[in-house]
């Protein structure tokens, strides 16, 4: 791992993704993924996928493998139901964090099951965003967390939400492997009083969800633009209307490949 040291702003637009669409999958990639490749764009400090998911109902990711990576899935809208080899089973939806850990190997499928969570049927596609980070180091255990938070986001602050940063251990609601990283989302309503200001770090990512924002130094963001900044942050962020912001913060970031 190294890092680097000059500052830098680069603000990257939601038409300017990689896209993967199917039948039952709207995809939309910040970095390089499956068969979009980019030598130029292939992560962010830590951060190696960010991943805009919508998938339709009844439709989802078959069982697959996956090695090696620490995994977060967020849910915008809708509900994702998980299932892995080591036998977790889960509905997620909006406020619920998720992690799975991958180690040294792990099977699991996502799909967008045709029952809410009341047990009614329903034709709903799910919104979500899945993010991987590098772990500190390969060949961990693999493993699975997951915990409601919908109290912490209605404050409208900037929430550590997945951490493995030493700062956060007692303050997130669960843990990744990467002691470098750490995940934030803020829900914001949208008054205009509700500002939330960046973490200072090596590198950040900042993607916006859902809404419209306005940043400190960058200007309007709108939904799914996303900025990678490198030794900044102290940022106000402000929402024009409801909106979600994720952030990474990340003190390391992958050495040259």
């Amino acid at each position: 791992m190294s890092t680097l040291t000059t500052p830098h702003i680069d603000v990257h637009r939601a038409g300017d993704r990689m896209k993967t669409r199917v039948s039952w999958l709207d995809s939309k990639h910040s970095f390089s993924f499956g068969e979009h490749y980019d030598p130029d764009n292939t992560h962010h400090g830590l951060l190696l996928v960010n991943n805009d998911d919508i998938v339709s109902p009844g439709q989802g990711f078959d069982t697959h493998p996956h090695r090696d990576m620490e995994i977060v899935t967020w849910v915008l809208g809708g509900s994702l139901v998980h299932q892995d080899s080591l036998g977790h089973s889960g509905i997620i939806y909006p406020g619920l964090a998720q992690r799975m850990s991958a180690g040294t190997g792990i099977l699991h499928s996502e799909k967008n099951d045709a029952w809410r969570l009341d047990g009614a049927e329903h034709d709903e596609p799910v919104h979500f965003v899945q993010m991987w980070v590098v772990p500190d180091e390969p060949g961990l255990t693999p493993g699975y967390q997951q915990l409601e938070i919908d109290d912490e986001l209605a404050t409208g602050a900037l929430v550590p939400v997945a951490a493995g940063l030493p700062r956060y251990r007692d303050r997130t609601a669960i843990a990744i492997n990467s002691s470098h990283a750490a995940f934030h989302v803020a829900r914001m309503t949208g008054e205009p009083d509700q500002v939330i200001e960046l973490p200072d770090a090596p590198y950040l990512h900042v993607f916006v969800a859902a809404g419209e924002v306005e940043m400190e130094g960058v200007g309007t963001l709108d939904e799914g633009d996303a900025v990678r900044l490198t030794r900044s942050g102290g940022q106000r962020v402000t929402a024009r209307r409801p909106s979600e912001v994720l952030v990474w913060e990340m003190h390391a970031r992958l050495g040259a490949q």
